[in-house]
């Protein structure tokens, strides 16, 4: 029952109030609600357009073919958006739409650039991957404006600069990379050339004593070895021919002519074993069984030419020492061909014992050019694969951009939102109006009903008496509230015309209300 009365009595006192304060109320609320409302109702419409571009991936796998462009996605779009975003494209933009003509002659071009620039917005979408972070599948290009159909172009147009924009960064890139690493190929194949030509000259300077002949070396060295050691064995036989036939010849009744057919077989014989030891090392071709050979069919030939010389018991006459002669010219050949075996045996021992210090100098000139070549091996494999990821860029088979859903007018406004604007003005109007009321209330110390007079005094109060309101009272009364009424409309009427004139162009405030959701 308590409650009941307290809850009544705080009703009461609020319609007394209300009754004592309403116009205070009514013309503040009028006075903050109507400017307001105003305000809210002449911003202007701001549109927002929107283009989808879908980004498609290499359409070649990347194991037979490498992309010429190897950078982010993420990465490459921010460059094509410092390209399109830049003055040159944005004033051609500003020239051929005019996306604010109430600007026009009032700001630089520098700032309707930098205008435009702030009305882009791009938004990238991406799927999430659980082992790293998303992976960009298409864009969103927003514009905003104050012509729609204004908006959609200028939204298109971008997202086709988008497009070839990547295309010809993409073609740039392919073809740069080309032609470096053409430029850096000639360079190491000169540098490769230059290295051959020096292994070249090492090995034609130094024939012989290269390490991959060391054992060809030896070789020849064993045959020459052999060689030497036949030469000094026939060297020995000649000379005792030679000694024999100096013998027979200071003989001269003791033993056959010069000529005798038994001394050329007798030769024949030494030679042929001659040519059965060599024939045992050597093939029919080598030099020294060719010779052999020859000497032999020749001694032969002269034995079958030579006359039938009977053999007597006595001297036909004195023997000149002329027998001799080619043994020792044999003799002499055989010296020489020693000389020439042991100078030639010297030369190769030569060669085998450099062969270490030029086996290091050749090691060093290999290393350097096998480096060189494995090199320009990679450079050439490197230039044939950007050849080929530039045929397929030009060709439009790498990651390519499409636009999947083009900008269109958008029918409505992106911001304001009038209808929330206006509730929200609304609600801190009457805030503004209530609290007014309750600070008039609290800063009035003057008695309005008999219960609080008693409450304040003890003194009794006898009688209560009404205000006398006469004609003139009332005429008074009218006039000054008319006077009122009509200053309160022209009031709000001018508040309402500010607000119009501040509002109607005030996109930036359009911005602000909309919380950076535009």
């Amino acid at each position: 029952m308590a409650a009941q009365e307290r809850q009544g009595s705080g009703i009461h006192q609020a319609l007394e109030v209300w009754g004592r304060r309403r116009w205070t109320g009514i013309v503040l609320f009028l006075a903050a609600s109507v400017p307001a409302l105003s305000f809210v109702a002449s911003l202007p419409d701001i549109y927002k357009a929107t283009a989808t571009v879908l980004v498609e991936r290499q359409q070649i796998p990347e194991t037979f073919v490498r992309p010429a462009v190897s950078d982010e996605l993420e990465t490459r779009l921010h460059a094509i958006s410092e390209e399109v975003l830049s003055r040159s494209r944005l004033s051609d933009l500003v020239a051929q739409y005019e996306p604010y003509p109430a600007l026009r002659g009032k700001v630089s071009p520098e700032a309707l650039i930098e205008r435009m620039r702030r009305d882009i917005n791009l938004d990238l979408k991406g799927v999430e991957r659980t082992w790293e972070r998303g992976a960009t599948v298409a864009f969103a290009l927003s514009y905003r404006g104050r012509d729609p159909r204004k908006v959609a172009q200028i939204t298109n147009a971008l997202a086709s600069l988008y497009v070839e924009q990547n295309e010809k960064s993409r073609e740039q890139q392919a073809t740069h990379t080309a032609d470096f690493l053409k430029t850096q190929m000639d360079d190491m194949k000169k540098k490769l050339e230059e290295q051959e030509a020096r292994v070249g000259q090492f090995k034609k300077r130094h024939a012989g004593e290269l390490p991959q002949q060391v054992e060809s070396n030896i070789a020849v060295l064993e045959r020459l070895n052999v060689q030497l050691q036949l030469n000094s064995e026939k060297q020995m036989r000649a000379m005792d021919r030679r000694d024999r036939l100096s013998g027979q010849a200071a003989d001269a009744g003791s033993g056959a002519p010069a000529g005798d057919p038994e001394d050329t077989q007798a030769r024949i014989d030494r030679l042929m074993e001659e040519r059965a030891e060599l024939g045992r090392h050597y093939t029919d071709n080598y030099p020294d069984v060719a010779r052999l050979d020859r000497e032999i069919a020749d001694l032969k030939r002269r034995l079958a030419e030579a006359p039938a010389t009977p053999r007597s018991g006595g001297a036909t006459g004195p023997q000149t020492p002329g027998g001799s002669r080619p043994a020792e010219s044999e003799v002499a050949t055989l010296k020489r061909e020693e000389e020439r075996l042991r100078r030639t045996i010297a030369a190769y021992e030569q060669r085998i014992d450099v062969a270490p210090q030029r086996q290091q100098e050749f090691e060093a000139l290999s290393r350097d050019y096998n480096t060189t070549k494995e090199l320009y091996d990679s450079l050439l494999k490197r230039y044939e694969e950007s050849l080929v990821a530039a045929s397929m860029e030009h060709g439009q088979t790498g990651e390519q951009f499409r636009i999947l859903d083009a900008a269109l007018p958008p029918r409505d406004p992106a911001a304001p939102n009038r209808l929330w604007l206006s509730l929200m003005t609304l609600i801190l109007s009457a805030g503004v109006a209530v609290g007014a009321m309750a600070v008039a209330e609290q800063l009035d110390t003057s008695f309005h009903s008999v219960e609080s007079l008693r409450e304040f005094t003890r003194v009794p109060v006898l009688a209560r008496i009404p205000r006398i309101v006469t004609r003139r009272d009332m005429f008074r009364k009218v006039v000054t509230v008319g006077v009122a009424v009509v200053l309160l409309a022209a009031g709000l009427a001018a508040s309402a015309a500010v607000s119009y004139y501040v509002a109607h162009e005030y996109e930036q405030m359009v911005f602000i209300l909309s919380g950076g959701r535009l």
